[in-house]
């Protein structure tokens, strides 16, 4: 039992014939009066009992009877996380209705694809402001009649094809009974939409049955608690927070809190000291970037904060059995005064009681998961999909190895191809892409095992993700190299903020760069040119010996062999990245075509003329 008197374990278990909104109005039934959400309105935290978030959702359900939406339509979510995505998430699904989520720093060209794609009828979104960006767009969007907009606008939008309508005017008194619930077990629940590194987003179609295996699968690694507070950092929208860190703890019944935004999580954390923070690699990464910058400040803290990751990592690294432990006198004297001066004041960071930390979507590099580890922060790493409801490997405390992704859920399989993909069969598997046969053909092979397009290798029962099939450059002279190993190594170093690796096609490879601010005016001052000179032979050349310095020991022809450096940041803003943080391959190499072709002019004139660059 806790000290609430609440116990600490109470998780409702996998029903094959359960809804997410019968999981919710279960948890409901269970907790009433308990705390469920919070979140940051007008200036103050607010909490939200599950009862009070139920009699929401009851709001909702009757405003989508009225606006005329039947079960089998599609209902779109553009909304920062806040309780009103849950309510209309619940409220659409109780009402038969499959709810598409939408990443709200997507661009307006792609969000309008989705909405036209999956043929939304009805879509609720934060500002009157963000449907004037988008209705440009929407000319395709024929299905579309219905805008709630979640903000009152100071004057609302006229529009003749469509309705566009307050949140709030929406609701009445009328509540829709929880005992009235319009879908089953094996209906689509949603339609999630891929980033589309390589093309256009597909809709991945997730049975309620799916969602709800895949998270009852997941505590079975680590069981999350009543007394848990989930931090919510990644958009709703995408499938990593909506199975961890919103089905997750309805399953549990922990708490979830909103965080407002990355440039306030600093403050959150302090206030609301989650005992489980969900997050992509780059949050980590970007931590860990503060904590040696600030390190920097001086030859003291620099050489006490260093020693202190590094004791906390072998330490680690003897408690598994991996390495030999450090001496008595250093664990049992220089360790604990490390801890005290660097290493939980680095913890306290994260709020002081921070249980379980997961990174996931894309891999953590082991530099940085290794320093963090060291400091104390109970960190471990996962892999999953969307077409799988997200979640296929996790990991335990017990048998954590950082760098790999852990083992398979219970009842998921895996193998690989004799190219090294990584093929998937779990009872959580996607329904498909929505109007899109023919791909789902493509990726659901003999058996029901999925293709995933990740190059994997099992090593002692840890799985470990080596790179995107996609991302296999062919070389002309036949070999095949894996850019994604090249641009993690390169973008360790504190030079480098973004890297493509590009050469498909040629004899040898190149890299366009994203320089990180300080550390190459730095740099530009040693080598005596302006910090626009970020490709003036003397600057490519020390940036070539520093990709070299990170990719030592890899076969010669993975070596870069030309550079072009920029200093304005890929985003999913201007277009370069994926609203999950990945980039954009296809767009960037388009962006700088002209720049990758005179990397390779340059390097074929300069070894027709016997000499290499």
């Amino acid at each position: 039992m806790s000290t609430s008197g609440k116990p600490e374990l109470d998780i409702i278990g996998f029903d094959p014939k359960r809804t997410v909104p019968g999981l919710f109005f279960q948890r409901t039934a269970r907790d009433p009066d308990v705390i469920g959400y919070s979140e940051f309105r007008e200036s103050r935290w607010v909490d939200f009992t599950w009862k009070e978030v139920a009699h929401k959702v009851g709001l909702v359900r009757a405003a989508l009877d009225r606006a005329g939406v039947k079960p089998g339509d599609r209902v779109g979510v553009l909304l920062p996380n806040c309780v009103d995505w849950i309510a209309f998430d619940i409220a659409a699904m109780a009402n038969g209705l499959i709810t598409v989520p939408i990443y709200l720093h997507d661009g307006a060209a792609n969000t309008c694809y989705i909405l036209a794609h999956s043929g939304v009828r009805l879509c609720f979104m934060d500002t009157q402001d963000r449907w004037l960006s988008l209705a440009p767009e929407c000319t395709d969007c024929l299905g579309l009649e219905t805008i709630w907009v979640q903000q009152a606008p100071v004057e609302l939008l006229q529009d003749d094809r469509r309705s566009i309508e307050v949140f709030d005017d929406v609701l009445s008194n009328e509540v829709i009974s929880e005992d009235d619930i319009r879908c089953s077990a094996e209906d689509v629940a949603t339609i999630i939409h891929t980033s589309g590194t390589t093309g256009l987003p597909k809709g991945v179609m997730l049975s309620h049955r799916a969602l709800l295996w895949n998270a009852d699968a997941v505590t079975k690694f680590i069981p999350p608690l009543t007394t848990d507070v989930f931090l919510s950092v990644l958009p709703l929208a995408h499938s990593f927070e909506r199975t961890m860190g919103y089905y997750l703890p309805l399953v549990s019944g922990a708490r979830i809190a909103f965080s407002r935004s990355i440039e306030k999580l600093r403050d959150d954390l302090a206030v609301i000291r989650p005992t489980i923070l969900i997050a992509v690699p780059r949050l980590y990464e970007r931590i860990y970037e503060a904590v040696l910058e600030k390190a920097d400040s001086g030859p003291v803290t620099k050489a006490l904060t260093m020693a202190a990751a590094d004791i906390g990592w072998r330490l680690f690294e003897a408690g598994h059995g991996r390495a030999a432990a450090p001496s008595l006198l250093t664990r049992g004297l220089l360790w604990p005064i490390l801890q005290c001066l660097v290493a939980k004041k680095i913890m306290m960071a994260f709020g002081g009681r921070l249980r379980v930390a997961v990174s996931g979507g894309a891999p953590l590099s082991e530099e940085a998961s290794h320093f963090l580890i060291g400091l104390g922060l109970p960190l471990i790493e996962g892999y999953g999909l969307t077409e799988a409801a997200p979640v296929v490997t996790a990991t335990t405390f017990e048998n954590s190895l950082p760098g790999s992704v852990g083992g398979a859920l219970q009842d998921v399989e895996l193998k690989t191809t004799e190219e090294g993909e990584l093929l998937v069969r779990s009872p959580s598997l996607m329904l498909g892409y929505w109007e899109d046969q023919e791909k789902t053909e493509q990726v659901i092979v003999s058996d029901g095992w999925l293709r995933t397009g990740d190059i994997a290798e099992f090593h002692e029962g840890h799985v470990f993700i080596k790179g995107r099939l996609k991302e296999i450059i062919a070389l002309s002279t036949g070999k095949k190299v894996a850019s994604a190993v090249i641009e993690t190594l390169i973008e360790d170093e504190p030079l480098f903020e973004q890297v493509l690796v590009t050469g498909n096609g040629k004899p040898c490879l190149a890299a366009i760069v994203v320089l990180k601010g300080e550390s190459w005016a730095a740099l530009a001052r040693e080598l005596g040119v302006a910090e626009d000179e970020m490709n003036a032979p003397v600057a490519q050349k020390a940036l070539l010996s520093e990709i070299s310095s990170a990719t030592q020991g890899l076969p010669d022809y993975t070596r870069v062999r030309a550079v072009h450096a920029v200093l304005e940041p890929w985003t999913a803003e201007n277009g370069l990245l994926t609203p999950t943080l990945k980039i954009k391959r296809k767009a960037i190499e388009q962006q700088f075509s002209d720049e990758i072709e005179a990397m390779f002019n340059k390097l074929k004139k300069t070894r027709s003329g016997g000499r290499d660059l």
